[in-house]
């Protein structure tokens, strides 16, 4: 996606801003006068390490460690926000299903912890809410935030289960605000809901409906590509909210968690349920696909959620009850990989061996290739 920088000098200067600890006010209320917003969980970026943010680094949203940690190619962590997986406070962000860099700031969704029996740690029987989209800067300030910790709803600032945010160029944030049954589109400004797709609280196949939206990205035509989990599909939609393409795999995938769209103009899917990730071309036929419940002690059903396509041509996947992120070349070798495999586990340190809980999300420093770029150009 290359457009002009016009939208990218405004952008900078706004993060600086909010880097710096400047407040973006809503409703009455700045961002900075809230509880959550300093925290003791950036510990490791207190010294504003020169490897933070640093291009070619990977993001992961770690999911069940309620932490997002970014890691340098040897698996070593140089940043995170978040305590831990039994820290349960507005300190952390609970069951984070997503995470992005923009500029020097992180933009995480506070998903929230299913219920599970046996839960996930103890006193979790019944789940636990976070529903939070926040801006963190690199002292773990939360210097944006929309929605309210531990609060469900879907009124003014009111999320359920935002499982993923994009940064757009104008100024805005999609949110997709699964449990609404909703993609909505946020002005970081004033925190007013300036489009959305998705009838608030109703599931269908109908227009303006979706079953458990899990991801939204703005195509360069200005379009939305919405993954439409248990609708089985990849729609994309106009801003006038006519569906102009599906993409199915030819009707096989089953949980769409994830879609992007390549420069050459096919579409990359995540299909979750078949464990799957799928590129498919614009007659959506299937041109390459990638199992990862096939190697030796691998999880039968790893439940796979994010597929980014890099600058290089490989393919970053957030394989996630198989406990790892890996590389995959496009001969489907696996280049590098995080985590142990089917191995759930916790490290401050280093996250390349057993160190990682069901991660949700991950994206390389810098590399916007098929993602919205924040700024509305991609960078080198």
């Amino acid at each position: 996606m290359k457009k002009s920088c016009e939208h990218g000098v405004a952008w900078i200067r706004l993060v600086a801003l909010l880097s710096a600890g400047f407040s973006v006010v809503a409703c009455g209320v700045s961002a900075s006068s809230s509880d959550e917003t300093t925290s003791s969980s950036a510990a490791l970026s207190r010294s504003h390490s020169p490897r933070f943010n640093r291009p070619g680094n990977i993001l992961i949203a770690d999911q069940f460690n309620n932490r997002v940690v970014e890691i340098d190619r040897a698996g070593d962590v140089v940043w995170q926000f978040g305590l831990g997986p039994t820290d349960l406070s507005a300190n952390s962000i609970i069951g984070v299903n997503d995470s992005q860099r923009v500029g020097p700031l992180t933009l995480a969704a506070g998903t929230g912890v299913p219920p599970a029996n046996p839960p996930l740690e103890p006193g979790l029987e019944n789940g636990f809410a976070d529903n939070r989209v926040i801006l963190v800067n690199e002292d773990g300030k939360i210097v944006w935030q929309y929605g309210q910790f531990g609060v469900t709803g879907s009124g003014d600032n009111e999320l359920n289960t935002p499982v993923q945010a994009t940064f757009l160029p104008t100024s805005h944030i999609f949110i997709t605000d699964q449990a609404n049954e909703r993609i909505i589109e946020v002005a970081i400004v004033d925190h007013k809901i300036v489009w959305q797709y998705g009838t608030t609280g109703v599931t269908g196949t109908g227009p303006d409906q979706l079953n458990n939206p899990n991801a939204a990205e703005l195509l360069e035509n200005g379009h939305v590509l919405i993954s439409d989990e248990n609708n089985n599909r990849a729609i994309e939609v106009d801003r006038d909210k006519n569906i102009v393409a599906t993409f199915t795999a030819g009707g096989t995938v089953s949980g769409v968690a994830f879609a992007s769209r390549l420069e050459n103009g096919d579409t990359l899917i995540t299909d979750s349920n078949n464990s799957r990730i799928v590129e498919v071309d614009k007659t959506d036929a299937v041109v390459w696909e990638y199992f990862t419940n096939t190697d030796s002690n691998s999880n039968s059903a790893p439940l796979p959620t994010r597929a980014v396509r890099l600058k290089n041509g490989d393919t970053l996947i957030s394989d996630q009850f198989n406990d790892r992120v890996i590389e995959v070349d496009p001969a489907k070798n696996i280049v590098a990989s995080y985590g142990s495999l089917n191995v759930s586990g916790y490290s401050a340190t280093n996250v390349s061996s057993g160190g990682l809980a069901a991660p949700y999300d991950a994206k390389v420093i810098g590399d916007y290739t098929g993602l919205t770029p924040p700024f509305g150009r991609d960078f080198d």
